[in-house]
């Protein structure tokens, strides 16, 4: 999550938010797609006695019970190929947090699942702004995050999921942010 603040009077702080479309959801899905299709077509390969790859020989195996675990193999990893292209296709958690200083509106924005959330959106008064906190956890799953604090709501995490920010980097942005919004920093 990088923040840029706009040239022209500083009123505007917009920070993107990366989402499901990051290298690592790209590379898994990738391999569970490979995956998942060639143990398919090895398991029906079995089945129908044609060979439907282009390398190995899978109409030798025999189709009960080693075709079936194939193509029941090849039918889960084809479905969570089909789950991850459908998340990154529809960048599930992405989106952005503006802070708008001459409006006077904090505006968090993601994108969700289909349906009646597909678009998140919390808009409050920069007024309402209490604090912006520093979670950090490390250990065996480390935990990075940046809150904003608002009256009558929780707090509203702004960085991403999934991959951990460096130290130096986490205290700079909340750093910057808190000096942006004119609230404390908490967490440090």
């Amino acid at each position: 999550m990088s923040s840029t603040i706009s040239n022209v009077d500083r009123t505007v702080l917009s920070q993107p938010v990366l989402g499901s479309r990051r290298f690592s959801n790209f590379f898994w899905a990738i391999i569970v797609s490979i995956g998942g299709i060639g143990f398919l077509l090895a398991g029906l390969s079995s089945y129908f006695q044609v060979n439907l790859l282009p390398i190995g020989n899978p109409t030798a195996l025999i189709f009960m019970p080693q075709g079936i675990a194939m193509t029941f193999y090849g039918v889960a990893g084809t479905l969570l190929a089909t789950y991850l292209w459908v998340a990154i296709l529809l960048d599930i958690g992405g989106g952005y947090n503006k802070f708008d200083r001459e409006a006077g509106d904090i505006t968090i924005f993601r994108n969700g699942f289909p349906g009646k959330n597909r678009r998140i959106e919390l808009v409050s008064k920069i007024a309402d702004a209490q604090a912006v906190r520093v979670d950090i956890r490390d250990g065996l799953s480390p935990r990075r995050t940046l809150y904003v604090r608002i009256k009558g709501r929780r707090e509203i995490p702004l960085t991403r999921v999934g991959e951990p920010i460096s130290l130096a980097e986490l205290e700079t942005q909340g750093a910057n942010l808190a000096q942006f919004l004119g609230v404390p920093l908490e967490g440090l």
